[in-house]
């Protein structure tokens, strides 16, 4: 890629930014392709993290000094400074270090890191080894910030505490060999006298040994209370999305999409099994039928790479134009201990590895397609992948702070959300089974939302809910752990294994999950606004493409660079 041979002090600056970041985050390094980190992890110190705070302090104070030459310096500083910002905000109420869950935190993103390195030469085998004898001291840092975080009684809920723990232990029971045994035999080295083994072995007793820690000191100090609240759950929601929201209108919008879209999902249902008791019978019905069925891992990762490269192939010249660089997304198996859910990485900077998708069997040899067409145009095409690798190719758009560093979940899940809506309006699920599976992924994201404020706010639940299982009329109760998950089971239709493993991740990270609607939401505000606007001289592709290269944003700045738009490409 060509870069600018004369940056404006803006980009300048968003470079020193990422310098710096990648230096103290060597997973962010390793992340975003950024070479001289892989074989060092992070120190999760409190010194480190109030380090972290007093600098983005002076970022913010310098930023504020540098002259703004055009629209693209404008907005490359606006980025930063909300993104900062939001992050600062978080930081001065301690909040990274007291919010942890199995989605995020040092125990998931140190084993992911490994996954996301380079193993093609015994040099690469030689990082490996050094990066994996860093396992114990990166954890230590961590539990040196816990033990600071329990002294002024920062700590999450119980369950995360032992969920961190599960996780943990999982990875001791020879999640770090099993890795080193691929390394060793990617790159041609012995196991034994490469080190590989012995640097596995003590990262996998300093899980297990976190993990004792976790279950024996550090839960009997956390509490029982689930709920952020409200001051806290409206920093989270602001950084989360980058808007300002109104938090009893979003719950009542919110409860309101679910259900017209449970509506739509019964009439399917109707077609699909006639009589059907529920909705739950309706996907048990789905996924006993043989035809429908993925069988092993291998058909598995080889259906969802052909369904990528079909979809761009359709797409692309159509709906977007889609560089030859980044048509390639690849599909790999998500490691062992994480959450349910499938997710992506991008692409490196450099785009030597490409951008992945990764799926969680969760122990499964057989997979129901009609729950994963809507999920793959999520995390693929049109959905994640393009959206983030046409960032990293918008390198005179975008700062490298904006490409690398900026992103925004509500701007991120609202484009992936949107994505597998506009595949619904484009006729991509005209199999009544494929168009369930996309409604239950928009139930369970309209879910999210009043689950997800209703927990954390401590809200009744609406007056008219109905019956939620065994737990009977919930209509009007508070809500609790145990209707979101009934919820989530009986009008989104997820398995309850899902389904508690999603509230396991509200509780655990407040306001992320309603960045999905609330983006969508966004998304298609800016369509029909330019659509008003524009007339007859709207295009889609043109829509598409600028939004895309305008980059990740908060929500409030999208909305208003949108609103700008004059209909160019």
């Amino acid at each position: 890629m060509t870069v600018p041979t004369s940056p404006t002090p803006i980009f300048a600056f968003a470079e020193e930014i990422v310098e710096r970041l990648a230096k103290s985050d060597p997973i962010f390094a390793t992340g975003a392709g950024i070479t001289g980190y892989d074989h060092l992890l992070p120190d999760f110190s409190t010194e480190e993290q109030h380090r972290y705070r007093d600098q983005t302090i002076d970022d913010l104070s310098v930023l504020g000094t540098l002259p703004v030459t055009n629209d693209v310096d404008r907005i490359a500083q606006e980025v930063i400074r909300e993104r900062l910002s939001a992050l600062l905000t978080l930081m001065l109420h301690d909040e990274p270090r007291r919010t942890f869950s199995v989605l995020t935190s040092p125990v998931s993103e140190i084993r992911q890191v490994f996954e996301m390195m380079t193993i093609e030469s015994p040099g690469d085998a030689g990082v490996v080894r050094q990066r994996l004898s860093q396992v114990r001291v990166s954890l230590d840092s961590w539990r040196s910030a816990l033990r600071d975080a329990a002294a002024a009684h920062e700590l999450p809920a119980t369950r995360h505490v032992t969920g961190v723990a599960d996780q943990a232990q999982t990875h001791a029971q020879g999640a770090y060999d099993e890795y080193a045994r691929r390394v060793a035999e990617a790159t041609s080295v012995d196991f034994e006298t490469s080190g590989l083994r012995e640097a596995a072995e003590d990262a996998q007793d300093a899980c297990s040994e976190l993990a004792t820690w976790l279950h024996a000191e550090l839960a009997p100090q956390a509490g029982a209370k689930e709920a952020c609240g409200a001051e806290r759950y409206g920093r989270w929601a602001t950084y989360w999305t980058g808007a300002s929201l109104d938090l009893d209108e979003l719950y009542a919008w919110g409860y309101q999409d679910l259900r017209r879209i449970n509506t739509r999902m019964w009439e399917l249902a109707e077609q699909l099994l006639a009589g059907a008791p529920s909705l739950v019978a309706v996907a048990d019905h789905l996924d006993q039928d043989t035809s429908r069925l993925i069988v092993g891992t291998d058909a598995l990762l080889a259906k969802l790479k052909a369904f990528t490269a079909n979809t761009v192939e359709e797409l692309d010249g159509v709906h977007f134009d889609i560089d030859e660089r980044i048509r390639f997304c690849d599909a790999r198996l998500a490691p062992e201990g994480g959450a349910a859910a499938p997710y992506y990485y991008p692409p490196s900077e450099d785009l030597s590895r490409p951008g992945t998708t990764w799926f969680p069997t969760l122990g499964k040899t057989t997979f129901p397609w009609w729950r994963e067409a809507t999920t793959w145009y999520h995390e693929s095409v049109p959905g994640h992948h393009l959206q983030a690798a046409i960032a990293i190719l918008a390198i005179e758009r975008q700062s490298r702070f904006h490409r690398l560093a900026g992103w925004t979940s509500g701007y991120g899940e609202g484009w992936a959300l949107y994505a597998e809506r506009l595949m619904d309006e484009l006729g991509y699920f005209t199999d009544p089974g494929d168009e369930l599976g996309f409604l239950a992924g928009q139930a369970l994201r309209a879910a999210r939302i009043v689950v997800d404020v209703g927990l954390h706010l401590e809200l009744d639940a609406p007056l008219d809910l109905g019956v939620l299982g065994e737990l009977g009329d919930c209509s009007g109760r508070r809500w609790t752990p145990e209707m979101a998950v009934a919820l989530l089971e009986e009008w989104a239709i997820q398995s309850h294994e899902m389904s508690a493993s999603e509230v396991d991740r509200y509780l655990g990270l407040p306001a992320q999950a309603i960045s999905y609607k609330v983006g969508e939401r966004a998304w298609l505000k800016a369509r029909e606004d330019a659509k008003s606007r524009l007339g007859d001289a709207f295009d889609l592709k043109a829509f598409h493409a600028h939004a895309l290269t305008l980059g990740p944003l908060g929500l409030d700045t999208f909305a208003a660079e949108m609103s700008a738009w004059s209909g160019d490409l």
